[in-house]
């Protein structure tokens, strides 16, 4: 009876300490799940309040305040000989005047009265100092202007821009805002006679990087990226699977092929500011291309985004099934027959997808192409890889270290729109691998 009583009490001992273990047992789980679980709300919610902030930033820029003239190209002001002459018509300095005196006239001030010439200039002033040159544009494309008198909707100035749009508040004194109260009076008056309006922001799009934030586009910087990443798709793509072909087809299995694939793993982990300094040192200072040149971005950019290429593309032909190899083989067809008219199509989505992820990769990268001098002001449009130009990563650099309010938001909406860019580039990626990709 002892020795039942003695084996029956520590079957109960033994099933409680059981029972004990697995309750902290599954209690580790329940914390370890719920740190991971919390972890993935924070990292939502942090991306979640990025993308507001730059949204709430941003969306305004997309939005540009004009104002509606009745506008007389005096032929007097504008080309006093007749003779059409484009070297005297193209002076922005003609134009002032021709604005002024619609200006004066939209608020109600007679342009031919000297009393009134302080506030014809602080009318003057609600415009852009860009709106001369941009007439000057109309005008030279079509001289037949000249003499007629147009409806014109004339680009307003930046600090007009971001009263109107709310970012300056009117309830603090006029010392401590950059918009004065005779501006704001014909403000008043332009928008509740409908002279004055927001508008889409087309400069945005159509133009190159200027001094002026309501001049300021990005079309220069675009032109620069896309050059950019025809190069780095021309170059790195069929060097890239070139060299994972042979690395995971041909090449012999020994030290130096595991120091070549040690050394692109590494490479893939190589901040991207090395790749510059190595453009610089060999493209630049060492073959003598030209310096913030598409070309030299290009370059730099296909060195950085080859390891990617070369790892995704030879993870996608591991992914194929060796029976696909030994069919082939066995049908008589050559090892090279084999994998470039078997292995290569079917690894092809994988190989798409690595190409893209490296090239949405390429797209926002900055800091190479500072080391190369892609931060210069570029007003003029490249037409060759060989022009100066520069990228929309670096644009929004440059606009990030401007003092003036504008340029704020138009930092955002080039972010936006680069975001864009890159999304479009990621979901199109997982949708060819969706497409094409075969289940083994």
């Amino acid at each position: 009876m002892t020795d039942a009583t003695n084996t029956q009490g520590e079957t109960i001992a033994t099933s409680t300490q059981r029972d004990l273990g697995l309750k902290k047992r599954y209690s580790k789980e329940r914390r370890f799940q719920a740190l991971g679980i919390t972890a993935i709300i924070l990292g939502v919610l942090f991306l979640v309040m990025l993308f507001l902030s730059i949204v709430t930033k941003g969306y305004s820029a997309f939005q540009q305040t004009k104002i509606h003239l009745d506008l007389y190209l005096n032929a007097e002001l504008i080309d006093p000989s007749g003779n059409r002459d484009i070297s005297t018509i193209q002076m922005p300095i003609r134009y002032n005047k021709v604005l002024e005196r619609a200006v004066s006239k939209a608020v109600g001030l007679d342009p031919n009265d000297k009393a009134t010439r302080k506030q014809q200039r602080v009318a003057k002033s609600l415009l852009s100092k860009g709106a001369s040159v941009d007439l000057r544009d109309l005008v030279v494309e079509n001289p037949d202007l000249i003499g007629t008198r147009i409806d014109y909707w004339a680009l307003a100035d930046g600090d007009i821009d971001s009263f109107v749009k709310g970012q300056i508040p009117r309830d603090i004194p006029e010392t401590q805002r950059l918009v004065k109260d005779a501006q704001i009076a014909y403000i008043d008056q332009l928008v509740e006679d409908g002279a004055m309006e927001k508008q889409f922001n087309t400069n945005l799009f159509v133009n190159g990087p200027s001094s002026r934030p309501e001049s300021a586009g990005i079309a220069v910087a675009v032109m620069g990226s896309i050059f950019m990443m025809l190069i780095v798709l021309v170059l790195a793509l069929p060097i890239g699977v070139a060299a994972s072909i042979y690395l995971e087809e041909f090449a012999p299995k020994n030290r130096w092929t595991d120091l070549i694939e040690v050394n692109i793993n590494n490479l893939a982990a190589v901040p991207s500011i090395v790749f510059g300094l190595l453009g610089l040192a060999v493209f630049i200072n060492f073959a003598g291309l030209p310096r913030s040149a598409s070309l030299v971005g290009g370059l730099v950019l296909t060195l950085m985004t080859l390891p990617t290429i070369i790892i995704a593309t030879r993870s996608a032909l591991k992914a194929v099934p060796p029976s696909i190899r030994e069919a082939a083989l066995g049908v008589g067809a050559s090892k090279t027959q084999a994998i470039f008219h078997h292995v290569l199509p079917l690894a092809t989505p994988g190989i798409l997808t690595g190409t893209i992820i490296g090239l949405a990769q390429a797209l926002g990268e900055t800091a190479p192409l500072l080391m190369i001098g892609m931060v210069a002001f570029i007003k003029d449009f490249p037409t060759t890889p060989l022009d100066p130009a520069t990228a929309l990563p670096v644009q929004i650099y440059m606009w990030s270290g401007e003092a003036q309010r504008a340029f704020t938001e138009r930092t955002s909406a080039a972010i936006l729109i680069l975001l864009a860019f890159l999304a479009l580039m990621n979901i199109s990626a997982v949708l060819l691998r969706r497409r094409f990709e075969r289940r083994w």
